[in-house]
């Protein structure tokens, strides 16, 4: 596979993809009573473009091309000119990019955004008992829920505004719902996630061991890292809750070099944006030292197989759309698959690790 070549056209595609709003996610909205205005700014603002962002952001880290902050920067003045939308665990996403992009170019309207979203989250968002971010989004309240996606989608920007702003208390409660959601989200028995867990019920809804929601977890812990440069108790913690993820994930590898969308049923379709995320965290995480070398095996076939799904245009195949914790496994073999950014973005994050693997010697 030549991965340069795949890299420049997940890029070229990403940057279009970004810019596109979900037209069946606007008539959901509006089903639910949404005006249009809100449901407009919501389907232009969203985790998708947040996961895809950032995966922009780690390919000028390695290009050091400056066009693309010129990219993001248009990016986010398109947005902020349209009206931010409503704020929810999801729509927090985005702005990890922004942080990123305000350390090199600094406006006094993204800082103003961020603080106010800050607050909002540290005094204003929705708690679960024991004071944990509940899950609530655009289309759902999920009353005492804790999901594995809300460490990427929103606690990745809190600890990066603590760090950005010089604010510990910030970085402090990103560890502490980092710590609440491992309590709650882990299964013991495998070292895998459950996708959420409900105070109500005091349940994990369907134990689902889903596999998109792992690989937030996959990406995660690398990435927090990174962010906090942690060297306490914190840090040895969590690499272990990452290195009993790792052990699994090795065994429960399709022969094809994919994942079930459902880990460890294989009778759940093969999934691609996941797929991704496990071999980017844990590429990643051979580079950091945090894993050994003999988990290159696994990635390596995990690489090939993304290649695959790479079309000529480069559209990522195999993607499955968002999905809400279910009550039942079926739930989550019944999502529909279709492009998406987070897709997109995840597949070139894989192949942005490959690269920097690849100069390194490690591939």
């Amino acid at each position: 596979m030549n991965i340069e070549e795949k890299i420049g056209k997940l890029e070229k595609n990403l940057k279009d993809f970004l810019f596109v709003t979900d037209p069946k996610y606007i008539e959901n909205l509006l089903r639910l009573n949404w005006d249009e205005t809100s449901a407009k700014r919501l389907a232009a603002w969203d985790w998708p473009h947040g996961v895809g962002l950032f995966c922009m952001w780690k390919q000028y880290e390695v290009s050091q091309d400056e066009t693309m902050l010129d990219y993001l920067e248009s990016w986010f003045d398109s947005r902020i000119e349209l009206g931010l939308p409503i704020k929810n665990v999801n729509t927090v996403c985005p702005l990890l990019a922004m942080a990123l992009l305000y350390e090199k170019r600094p406006k006094e309207e993204y800082k103003n955004i961020m603080l106010e979203w800050v607050n909002w989250i540290m005094n204003d968002m929705d708690r679960t008992p024991e004071g944990g971010i509940q899950h609530k989004h655009a289309e759902l309240t999920n009353h005492g829920d804790l999901w594995d996606d809300t460490l990427f989608m929103t606690c990745l920007f809190l600890a990066k505004a603590g760090k950005v702003f010089g604010k510990t208390e910030w970085v402090e409660e990103a560890n502490y719902q980092v710590l609440l959601h491992i309590k709650y989200l882990l299964d013991k028995q495998t070292g895998l996630w459950f996708h959420a867990w409900n105070f109500d019920r005091r349940d994990n809804y369907a134990n689902a061991l889903w596999g998109r929601g792992n690989c937030w977890i996959t990406m995660f812990i690398p990435e927090f890292l990174d962010i906090t440069k942690d060297e306490s108790v914190i840090k040895r913690y969590l690499l272990n809750t990452f290195v009993q993820q790792a052990e699994t994930l090795v065994k429960c590898q399709d022969e094809s070099g994919l994942w079930h969308t459902l880990l460890v049923d294989e009778s759940s379709y093969l999934e691609t944006s996941a797929s991704s995320g496990f071999v980017a965290g844990m590429l990643k995480a051979v580079r950091k030292g945090y894993l050994p070398k003999s988990y290159l095996a696994c990635i390596n076939k995990g690489l090939e197989a993304i290649g695959k799904e790479i079309g000529s245009d480069g559209v990522v195949g195999n993607v499955s759309y968002g999905t809400n914790a279910g009550f039942t496994l079926q739930a989550y073999k019944e999502i529909p698959i279709r492009p998406m950014q987070y897709g997109q973005g995840i597949a070139l994050l894989a192949l942005i690790e490959a690269s920097l693997a690849k100069k390194e010697g490690l591939l």
